[in-house]
């Protein structure tokens, strides 16, 4: 199996040096089949299901027949609420309902993998050196990101200690922030390029970055976490 490495960056954007991936994670073929079928399970589940229709029974009125069953040459009616008249019930019309899918963990595994591999097969894996910054700037943000070539929609993981970083980076456009253990599939695929600090990469934290969550949408987790 080849070596793969990606180019290093100080937190000021400075070249230093390039760092070795590990090709378990971003060396293997990608599995197209099972990628397709784990973000497919992941749209599902960021689906709200919350659209909702009255049938004939919970649309308010029509307990009154419209008129005489027979002797005015009119078509018989029952309920002013059936479907077929204006302001009546939906027939077979959406209900609340979860959309979410069952995938093995194994499945989300490979998929990942194969997502971060495709990523390194086109050098867009960049690593940064621990940010450390004492103050949040998104004007720091933004000079990095273009110091590291990341100028279009780019992928971030950082570390639960890096929330400085976080407050820096979460207002740039095109910019997607997660952390270890919840990097999907979809948002590796999306992005063009995926940007980890030393502490995500290699764990320095006491967490993998590559682990994947019970959940198949995550994304709405890191949001609450931005938010605190």
């Amino acid at each position: 199996m080849a070596k793969l490495s990606a180019p290093l960056f100080t937190a000021e954007g400075k070249e230093n040096g390039m760092i070795d991936l590990d090709p378990e994670v971003f060396g293997i073929e990608p599995n197209l089949d099972v990628l397709h079928q784990v973000i497919t399970a992941q749209l599902a589940g960021a689906r709200v299901g919350s659209a909702s229709t009255k049938t004939r029974s919970e649309v308010r009125g029509g307990g009154k027949k419209p008129w005489a069953q027979k002797g005015l040459g009119r078509a018989r009616h029952g309920s002013s609420r059936s479907p077929i008249w204006a302001g009546g019930g939906v027939a077979h019309g959406p209900k609340p309902r979860k959309y979410g899918q069952r995938t093995p963990k194994k499945m989300k595994r490979l998929a990942l993998r194969s997502a971060l591999s495709a990523r390194a097969s086109e050098s867009a894996v960049r690593v940064v050196d621990s940010i450390d910054w004492t103050t949040p700037k998104t004007k720091d943000a933004a000079s990095l990101l273009n110091a590291i070539g990341a100028t279009t929609k780019t992928l971030i993981v950082l570390g639960a200690s890096e929330a400085v970083a976080r407050k820096s980076l979460r207002n740039l456009e095109n910019v997607v922030l997660t952390m270890p253990g919840q990097v999907t599939p979809y948002d590796v695929l999306w992005s063009d390029v995926v940007v980890f600090t030393t502490d995500t990469l290699l764990g320095a934290d006491g967490t993998n970055a590559f682990a994947v969550s019970d959940d198949d949408f995550v994304r709405e987790a890191v949001d609450a976490g931005e938010k605190e």
